[in-house]
C-alpha cells in the first residue's frame, strides 16, 4: 500500500449576502488576530495563544494559528506577512455532507466562530470527486483547510491523506475488462467475458435496486406529505434518515463490486462517461424524479475510490445505446420487460436476454474495442446528443446553519440553500 496525500478544491457556489458578510469577518478576524501574534514574536503555541484567544474565531482557527504562528519565525523565517493569508482550519474544522439527490449535491460546514457555523454548497472538480467521496465515507483523513477569496469567488482547499494499492504492470491488452451498469431494475450489474468471448459469472444487484426504489418512494411521498402540513423540519430529518439509509445500500453494494473484481485475473473495472450523459431529459415529471434521483454519479465515485485503494484501474466509454445494442450481434433492439432484451435481428441466436447483464457486457467490449478514457482527460470531449443513461440531480434544500439566530437568519437568507 502507498499513501498519497492531494490538496482538493471546493468552490464555494454563491454565497448570499449575509454568508459572504460571515465570511469576510472570519477572514479579518483571522488576518489580525495572526498579524498581532506575528508582531508579537509568538515563537510557542502558549504564546500564541495568549493572544488568539481574545478574537472571535472558531477553536479550530485558533489551533491552527497556534500552530502555524511559531513556525513562521523558527521555521519559515519570515521577515513580514502577506497581506492575504488564507484563514487555516485544523483537520477537525470542516464537516462534508453529500446530498445526491440536490442538483449540487456537497455541503460544507465552515466554522464562523465557537456558536456559529455556516453551511455552504460546494463543487468540487470533476477529478477529485472520488476523493470527496473517500473522505465523506471516513475512507480518507481529513487535514488541515485553507479559506480564502479569489476574485470574487470563495475556495476551500482541504487536505486529505488515504493509502491505495499500487497498480501492477500489466498492459491494457492483457487486462480484463468487466462492464458495470448501473440502472434501476437492478442497482448494479457486472459481467466479462471468458478468453472466448462467451459471457461468463454475471452478478446483479436486483434487490438492492427495488429496495432504495422503495426508499426514494417513501421519501419523496412522506416528505411532500409533510412539507404541506408545514412540518419542514420533520420532513428534513426524515429525508436525512432514508438518504442515509440509501448511502449504507450504495456503499455495501460498491463493496462486493470490488470484491468480485477481486475475484477476477488483471481486472479493469468499465464505466459509462457521465460526461457524455444528457442533462436534459424530459420524460414527464414521474419518469425525470426516478431518472435524475438515482445517485449514478455517487455510486461512480465509490466504486473509483474502492477501486484505487485495491489497485484496480478504472476506465470510462460513451455510454451510448449500451442499452440498445446486442451484445452478440451489435443490431439494436428492445425491452419488453424493464428486465428483459430483445434482439431485434431474427437472424441472431440471443432472442431474449437479461437487460442489465447484456449492457454491461456492451460497456466491456467498449473498453475491449480500445474506446475508453482515462479519468482525468474528459474536458475536452464533447457531451453526445443520444445518450441512453441518467444521471442524477433535482433541487432540495441542504443543510442550514447552526445557531438559533432564526429572525437574523429568515430575513437574510429564506431557504436554507443560498
Amino acid at each position: 500500500m502507498t499513501e498519497l496525500t492531494k490538496t482538493l478544491e471546493l468552490k464555494l457556489v454563491d454565497p448570499n449576502a449575509h454568508k459572504r458578510r460571515k465570511l469576510r469577518e472570519t477572514r479579518d478576524a483571522y488576518q489580525y488576530a495572526l498579524q498581532e501574534a506575528f508582531d508579537a514574536d509568538c515563537t510557542t503555541q502558549t504564546d500564541t495563544n495568549d493572544i488568539v484567544v481574545n478574537y472571535d474565531l472558531s477553536g479550530y482557527a485558533k489551533n491552527a494559528l497556534k500552530q502555524y504562528v511559531p513556525q513562521l519565525t523558527t521555521t519559515y523565517n519570515a521577515d513580514e506577512l502577506s497581506e492575504d493569508h488564507p484563514v487555516r482550519f485544523t483537520n477537525e474544522g470542516l464537516q462534508l455532507d453529500h446530498k445526491p439527490e440536490n442538483a449540487i449535491e456537497w455541503y460544507v460546514k465552515i466554522p464562523h466562530h465557537e456558536d456559529y457555523c455556516l453551511w455552504l454548497p460546494a463543487q468540487p472538480s470533476p477529478e477529485q470527486r472520488d476523493w470527496l467521496e473517500a473522505l465523506y465515507a471516513g475512507d480518507a483523513e481529513m487535514g488541515e483547510s485553507r479559506l480564502f477569496e479569489r476574485e470574487g469567488t470563495w475556495f476551500l482547499h482541504v487536505t486529505a491523506t488515504r493509502e491505495v494499492a499500487e497498480q501492477s504492470e500489466v498492459s491494457a491488452n492483457e487486462r480484463t475488462p468487466i462492464g458495470v451498469d448501473i440502472g434501476e431494475a437492478s442497482l448494479v450489474t457486472v459481467c466479462h467475458r471468458d478468453e472466448r468471448g462467451s459471457p461468463v459469472r454475471p452478478e446483479l444487484w436486483a434487490d438492492e435496486g427495488k429496495t432504495v426504489r422503495r426508499l426514494r418512494k417513501t421519501y419523496f411521498t412522506t416528505t411532500r406529505r409533510l412539507q404541506k402540513r408545514g412540518s419542514d423540519r420533520l420532513a428534513e430529518s426524515f429525508g436525512d434518515d432514508l438518504w442515509n439509509r440509501i448511502d449504507d445500500v450504495f456503499h455495501r453494494v460498491t463493496r462486493e463490486v470490488i470484491e468480485h473484481a477481486e475475484s477476477v485475473e488483471n481486472p479493469v473495472l468499465v464505466l459509462e462517461d457521465l460526461m457524455y450523459i444528457r442533462e436534459s431529459m424530459d420524460y414527464g415529471e414521474y419518469m425525470n424524479r426516478r431518472l435524475h434521483g438515482w445517485g449514478f454519479a455517487k455510486l461512480h465515485a465509490q466504486i473509483r475510490y474502492k477501486a484505487a485503494e485495491r489497485g484496480i484501474p478504472v476506465e470510462t466509454v460513451n455510454p451510448r445505446n449500451t442499452s440498445k445494442a446486442c451484445h452478440a450481434c451489435g443490431d439494436h433492439g428492445y425491452r419488453p420487460r424493464q428486465a428483459t432484451f430483445r434482439c431485434s435481428n431474427d437472424a441472431c441466436w440471443l432472442g431474449e436476454y437479461q437487460a442489465d447483464v447484456n449492457g454491461a457486457i456492451n460497456i466491456a467490449d467498449r473498453y475491449r474495442s480500445g474506446e475508453s478514457h482515462h479519468q482525468n482527460d474528459r474536458t475536452s470531449r464533447q457531451k453526445a446528443g443520444d445518450d441512453d443513461s441518467a444521471t442524477d440531480g433535482a433541487s432540495l434544500t441542504g443543510p442550514q446553519d447552526s445557531q438559533a439566530d432564526a429572525e437574523t437568519q429568515q430575513e437574510t437568507l429564506g431557504t436554507y440553500a443560498s
